[in-house]
């Protein structure tokens, strides 16, 4: 047996699971000198939600962020992770934009492919791992492992088999939600073992607290490779640290020859860096081993308590925890990977809030239930098939051939703002927001999502001055105070950021009479039956009707997107639109109206 060889997830993975995707290139940066020189067999570095990150909150080029990692880690292998047909985004591509997006990654400098496929339909890996190997680079060939009455190892097996014929040079098992247990892995590596003859690597979260026995178990099940995070990020919702790894193996035949010391420097600097994004952990984010009741990954953990907590019903989450496996269930037990994990967690997050299961259903659970997404695992919930779709077509073959080529049109739809065929599948995978981030590049006015400083830090997140401090007394408990700043009014609102007993919070304040005429966004509470509202905050993506239009009871009649999932909003009643209070890019609240019809 050599050496076992280390993928770091430092850079992509870990900063994703715990502190929402929000890491900084610029914090990247200054220890790659250091990273370079540490042996590793790969540093994943690219894809999942860092793309969408980039363009969304961080406003940095994602292209961009690539080439500058490529040049500051020459000696060293650079992973990304590859949705297969769905690429970086959220639905499936075109043949032509797959093999333009691996051509480009290939050449702006990703050496490794972790090609999957959130059903392991691996009809939805082809297009990719052909185009990797076309690059002349690494295409990995990828299982999504999760648990149910139809994931056997038998299934698995048969998979790796099929991914070898595919063309793959290695093979992952991907344990996303940290479902794995070490003697469950240690049988299903071995049967793996047996029937490929393909390096064999090990990705697992450590949200149940067992990653680092399931890997250990699999590397004497004959795995060669482990994926591993730096201490500063690793544990929880993340993965098994690097130095105690390193440890566990040092002076046996599976040593990885890697530098303890120098990974303890890199530690330290990736401490300080965690610090800056405090307001981004999550108690959701630790070890917790209901994962596996839940299934909830690690990724899907911090950014479904994030997005939680910005529509103020972080208080439900663990209904929503609870309505997962349902939802997951009816839709045939898919892996909780991305997109599907966003399917899932968007619509249990609506099914709770709404106080009603599937009252809403979105426009992507419609699209998986129609075959769009792929075949899923299991049978489908037959009755909400037929609610979500109606006597609509299922397609039954790759989703794929049923798309046109798209490159020309979408070079065509962006036009000047692209000024790179790097630009251009900027836009492919985000149209919305990768043309806002494109013509805020062009206008030269990119903000980037604020940063509220750490705790003691002398920075301020809005005005300078001495903080205020003061002290509390309810019910005979004494709490310090300490306001730090105070942001501009915006829509209504107006953030206070301060710390409570030495922990840093920030508070959004808003008017009682908020969604009354005359509030922040001018419109009017609700109270009539025609009145059209959301049931959840989001933006507006398409208006379908306008004033004078004949509408009947359930017609579709906006598009909104929250939770980066687009849901049709339906007319209450039939009759005729009389006003029309939204446009596309509105950013609108429960309780509004936002269409009227009598």
């Amino acid at each position: 047996m050599s050496k076992i060889k280390v993928t770091d997830v430092i850079l992509r993975d870990a900063h994703q699971s715990l502190i929402a995707t929000r890491m900084r290139t610029e914090d990247m940066l200054p220890i790659c000198d250091k990273l370079d020189q540490v042996g590793y067999w790969s540093l994943e570095v690219w894809g999942g939600a860092t793309f969408d990150a980039c363009v969304r909150f961080l406003k940095e080029d994602p292209w961009e962020r690539l080439r500058k990692l490529r040049e500051a880690l020459p000696n060293t292998r650079l992973q990304m992770l590859l949705r297969g047909q769905n690429l970086l985004g959220y639905r499936h591509y075109a043949d032509d934009v797959v093999e333009a997006f691996v051509e480009k990654a290939a050449a702006n400098g990703i050496d490794v492919f972790r090609v999957f496929d959130a059903l392991n339909d691996l009809r939805n890996l082809e297009t990719a791992i052909r185009a990797v190997k076309k690059a002349g680079k690494h295409a990995q060939g990828t299982i999504c492992y999760t648990t149910s009455p139809v994931h056997t190892t038998e299934l698995y097996v048969a998979q790796a088999k099929a991914l070898k014929e595919m063309g793959a040079d290695s093979l992952a098992l991907k344990d996303m939600a940290g479902l794995l247990t070490p003697y469950a892995t240690y049988d299903l590596v071995k049967a793996l073992r047996e029937a490929v003859d393909l390096p064999i690597f090990i990705h697992s979260h450590s949200t149940a607290g067992l990653a680092a026995q399931c890997q250990l178990k699999a590397i004497e099940a004959g795995a060669e490779h482990i994926d591993t995070a730096i201490s500063a990020f690793a544990s929880g919702t993340s993965h098994p640290a690097t130095e105690s790894q390193v440890a566990a193996l040092r002076g046996t035949k599976y040593d990885t020859g890697l530098d303890l010391e120098l990974l303890q420097e890199i530690a330290d600097y990736f401490s300080e860096v965690r610090k800056k994004y405090h307001q981004f952990e999550s108690e959701f984010t630790r070890e917790d081993v209901s994962v596996q009741i839940n299934q909830v990954p690690g990724g899907m953990m911090s950014n479904l308590a994030n997005q939680l907590k910005e529509q103020h019903a972080l208080g439900r989450i663990r209904e929503v925890f609870a309505e997962i496996p349902r939802v997951r269930e009816d839709l045939g037990f898919p892996p909780l990977v991305t997109p599907t994990s966003q399917i899932v967690g968007t619509q249990a997050v609506l099914n709770v809030l709404a106080g009603e299961r599937y009252k809403t259903i979105t426009n992507e659970v419609k699209r998986y239930l129609a075959g769009g997404y792929g075949q899923p695992p299991a049978p489908v919930n037959a009755g909400l098939q037929k609610q979500a779709i109606g006597n609509g077509e299922v397609i039954d073959g790759r989703p794929a051939d049923q798309l046109p080529p798209e490159m020309a049109r979408l070079r065509a739809e962006i036009g000047e703002l692209a000024q790179s065929d790097e630009d251009v599948l900027t836009f492919a995978m985000f149209q919305d927001i990768g043309r806002q981030f494109l013509s805020e590049r062009a206008a030269g006015t990119l903000q980037p999502e604020a940063l509220q400083p750490p705790a003691g830090s002398d920075q301020r997140p809005v005005d300078e001055g001495v903080p205020t401090e003061f002290s509390i007394d309810v019910h005979g408990e004494t709490y310090e105070v300490s306001i730090t700043g105070v942001g501009n009014l915006d829509s209504g609102k107006r953030h206070v950021f301060l710390t409570l007993d030495g922990m840093p919070e920030e508070v959004l304040f808003e008017p009682k009479n908020l969604y009354v005429s005359g509030g922040a966004s001018g419109r009017a509470k609700a109270s009539a039956p025609g009145h059209v509202t959301t049931s959840m905050p989001g933006n507006i993506v398409d208006v379908l009707v306008a004033v004078g239009d004949k509408v009947d009871a359930g017609k579709a009649v906006l598009v909104t997107e929250a939770m980066k999932m687009e849901t049709e909003v339906q007319a209450p009643i039939g009759g005729t639109v009389t006003a029309v209070h939204v446009v596309k890019g509105d950013r609108v609240t429960p309780g509004e109206v936002l269409i009227e019809i009598e």
